[in-house]
């Protein structure tokens, strides 16, 4: 698909024709693990709102459930073939099963955090649900994430725009939502590194080294 079908006047089409459910397909595609802009779609069913053309609390349900719905996708994607399929991956990219598994270790240890807030961070939005659902992460405690994370963020992205729409250009909103969303990934990429970084230096850090030989008892009687 070419950039110019994921245009904001597009979407704007889109979502003036089919209303809500461009809205509930959009972000429960993306939250299945489609890279599609959802977070655009949801602010300008948010903007529309503010405008009259659509209804508020229409647009904060449909995107709410697309979000759960997409979540809960993804997540099963994830459980049943989502770790063969990454191992595969991994090994077109020559990274070893065993650093793959500190990597999933580590997003079940901070799963809860990640479903709960990943909404708002990019690239994380599409892969929390598979990932969560390849961490084996308990579905109760998923769900629970899931729908919590689904209502703060559409109520965040919707309100924002319904409000902020009337004297904030929209490209404008949207490129300014979208610069928080990239710096929120860098600053969640280098919490998981760093402590990885750290774990593994103190590891290497603990290994005694091999006591060098005497040279005396080297040399022949």
């Amino acid at each position: 698909m070419s950039l110019e079908f994921f245009s904001l006047e597009t979407i704007q089409e889109l979502a003036r024709e089919y209303g809500y459910w461009t809205v509930f397909v959009g972000i429960a595609l993306e939250n299945t693990g489609v890279p599609l802009p959802g977070e655009t779609i949801t602010l300008v069913g948010g903007f529309l709102a503010g405008s009259g053309e659509l209804n508020y609390w229409w647009v904060l349900t449909s995107a709410i459930c697309g979000a759960v719905l997409g979540d809960n996708f993804g997540y099963w994607i994830g459980k049943v073939g989502g770790w063969p399929l990454l191992v595969r991956v991994g090994r077109l990219f020559r990274i070893p099963e065993i650093q793959l598994l500190e990597v999933k270790a580590q997003f079940l240890k901070n799963a809860p955090r990640a479903v709960f807030f990943g909404r708002f961070i990019a690239l994380l939005r599409i892969f929390a649900g598979p990932m969560a659902g390849i961490a084996q992460m308990p579905y109760p405690q998923f769900l629970a994430c899931n729908f919590g994370g689904a209502t703060v963020w559409a109520a965040t992205m919707v309100t924002l725009s319904f409000f902020l729409g009337r004297i904030v250009p929209l490209h404008e909103l949207i490129h300014s939502v979208a610069r928080f969303s990239v710096v929120a990934l860098a600053i969640a990429a280098f919490s998981i590194a760093l402590p990885m970084w750290l774990e593994s230096r103190s590891k290497k850090l603990a290994v005694p080294e091999e006591p060098a030989a005497d040279a005396s008892e080297s040399l022949p009687l």
